[in-house]
């Protein structure tokens, strides 16, 4: 089996790592040459793409590749790979294509469950061109028969990136917005429901997302508990100062449901919860 992965960040480099030992051969994107030296530590061979023009021998890789993992944002243009790419992997024909998009899709549910029929009402810019480009994809399964897994993540946490780690460089702040809710996925269990997902290769929309939507403040406050440490002074949402991304963020209010996952992939959890992700980062460190 042959892989290619679109955008070799920080969640397909996890699921490069729990999986690897599938594959014969894996291929990875990413844009500078330095982080090209990169993937050939992680034992994927680097090809340069930009999103604009097809990348230097991408066409000959995918020729051959069994399985197609895509991890790159779209754009006004919209999806960079399938405008640059996506004729090659039809003529390809890959037994697996996964597409990581984003639970913005759905916007704002002022705190109410969602699931993968409720229907998208993206807010902001990105999200408007995240549905966009899972719709395009949904249009390149059905027009070449072939099988489109679409994954919408929720905040992505782990290793080298998470509260606890906040705290050690003094960046940890305690935002209040009541009934503001947030869901979260341990970068691990992206791995793992990916890895779960591409045993059955058909054409579907999966929430990858923890059990438990949770107050962000509650997420510190649990965070500075474990560290022995004072949590931080509250600061309410409406004065703190934040970009217009981060503020975006907290427009959109929802519980995602991730029961698909549960029932369709038999995938168990292994950080159902930022309580159980947090210790487990903790001792690990």
């Amino acid at each position: 089996m042959r892989l290619f992965v679109f955008g070799t960040g920080y969640s397909s480099k996890a699921f490069i790592t729990e999986i690897r030992d599938r594959f014969d051969w894996i291929g990875g994107t990413t844009r500078s040459q330095e982080k090209a030296r990169d993937l050939e530590d992680l034992g994927v061979e680097p090809f340069l793409f930009d999103g604009q023009s097809q990348g230097e021998g991408i066409a000959a890789a995918l020729s051959s590749a069994t399985h197609v993992l895509v991890s790159i944002a779209p754009d006004d243009a919209g999806d960079p790979v399938l405008n640059q790419h996506g004729g090659d992997i039809a003529a390809a024909r890959p037994e697996w294509i996964g597409y990581l998009s984003t639970v913005g899709v759905y916007g704002n549910h002022d705190g109410a469950w969602v699931d993968e029929e409720t229907p998208c009402k993206p807010v902001s810019r990105r999200s408007v061109q995240r549905v966009a480009a899972e719709r395009a994809w949904l249009d390149f399964a059905s027009a070449h028969q072939l099988p489109v897994q679409i994954f919408r993540l929720s905040g992505i946490y782990g290793p080298g990136r998470n509260v606890l780690q906040k705290f050690r460089n003094g960046t940890a702040r305690r935002l209040v917005k009541p009934g503001q809710v947030f869901n979260r996925i341990h970068v691990a269990d992206i791995a793992g429901v990916l890895s779960a997902a591409m045993q059955r290769p058909a054409t579907r929309i999966f929430n990858v997302t923890d059990d438990e939507p949770a107050p962000p403040q509650d997420v510190v406050t649990f965070a500075a508990d474990l560290l022995g440490v004072a949590p931080p002074a509250e600061v309410p949402f409406e004065t703190a100062d934040l970009s217009p991304m981060a503020r975006s963020f907290y427009g959109e209010n929802k519980r995602v449901s991730n029961r698909r996952v549960k029932d369709e992939l038999g995938y168990s959890f292994r950080f159902p919860d930022y309580r159980t992700a947090l210790k487990d980062l903790l001792a690990s460190v």
